[in-house]
């Protein structure tokens, strides 16, 4: 742990620094109380040590510390055995207990390196390099190496973001992000939320247009001529229906990375997107069609039919009929 320290955590100059300052130094417990909290997100801890705001609060951090202590099973006595708020006493002992956690701390992480990460964490972690992966693509850069920092990596994307930007600043004036403010978490949960939404209409738009595309092609086995080709229709359309399966590639990185040009809005009859959209088939005007009808106020009544007589009632149905037409002659 000399130097820079070992995974984030300090070197042995600091903590011989911070020792001497003792327990009533707020610097000291709240290293304790960093080392603890990085310790806890690895083991399953009860105990917990609160960093103290002056000398006042040394007594209660010692308790603390106490039953940590007891739960890791320390195996020294000098902070484990007798009164509880003269263990941390001298500086030796309070670099000691910095020595003690920061080793537990160390066998943690290598611990968990050596566990077998689940399968979900095993998809994310690819997800993320084929991210990684396309983003250098993209840039023109070479393939990530696993083996570098990620910072290190961040950086080198940063500044090849930068050098294209002003380099398509140049060639294409000054592209301006559609999302100029910065957003909070709660306004992130929102979008999140939004974009699931859209995801899901997205998703039940998709099963109707799959549905209507089945129906569609089922209708054709109806004549008779399709029933010898069933089979090759079957494998001429299996190619179109599987390119129409998946979920939206849309995602809240798309947001980002739009620019205020994206939110131009031009109608489609204005005449630049007419001659991108130009076709001969447009031109082509329908001649007559048969009427399917669909006016109910055009409908003739239904023909009378004969029904026979029941219990108590009157004539057959010509009868009413006849009844009715007497009614609205007069």
């Amino acid at each position: 742990m000399e130097g820079g320290g070992v995974d984030g955590c300090p070197s042995m100059e600091t903590f011989a620094k911070v020792a001497e300052a003792g327990v009533s130094s707020p610097q000291f417990t709240a290293l304790c109380s960093w080392l603890v909290s990085e310790l806890r997100a690895l083991c399953p801890l009860e105990e917990d040590v609160n960093p103290t705001l002056g000398p006042e609060d040394a007594e209660t951090f010692q308790i603390e510390v106490s039953g940590l202590l007891g739960e890791l099973r320390c195996p020294y006595p000098s902070l484990t055995m007798g009164d509880v708020t003269a263990r941390l006493s001298t500086p030796d002992s309070c670099l000691q207990l910095l020595y003690f956690l920061s080793s537990e701390l160390l066998a943690a992480r290598l611990q968990a390196r050596k566990k077998p990460r689940s399968v979900e964490e095993e998809d994310q972690a690819h997800e993320a390099v084929r991210e990684l992966q396309h983003i250098c693509q993209a840039l023109g850069m070479p393939p990530p190496d696993l083996g570098c920092p990620v910072h290190q990596l961040m950086e080198d994307i940063e500044a090849k973001i930068s050098e294209v930007l002003s380099t398509a600043a140049s060639e294409h004036g000054e592209m301006v992000p559609l999302l100029k403010v910065p957003l909070i978490s709660e306004q992130w949960r929102a979008l999140e939320g939004i974009h699931g939404a859209l995801k899901a209409e997205y998703q039940c738009r998709q099963r109707m247009m799959l549905t209507r595309f089945d129906v569609t092609v089922e209708s054709f086995h109806w004549s008779e001529r399709a029933k010898d080709r069933g089979t090759a229709m079957v494998e001429a359309f299996r190619p179109f229906r599987q390119s129409l399966l998946g979920d939206s590639h849309v995602t809240l990185a798309h947001l980002l990375a739009a620019r205020e040009d994206f939110s131009r809005i031009i109608k489609t009859s204005s005449g630049a997107s007419q001659d991108k959209t130009s076709s001969a088939v447009k031109k082509v005007l329908m001649g007559s069609v048969p009427d399917r009808g669909g006016r109910p106020n055009e409908i003739e009544p239904p023909m009378p039919t004969w029904e026979k007589r029941r219990e108590g009632g009157g004539g057959g149905g010509y009868q009413r009929w006849g009844k009715r037409n007497k009614k609205k002659k007069k």
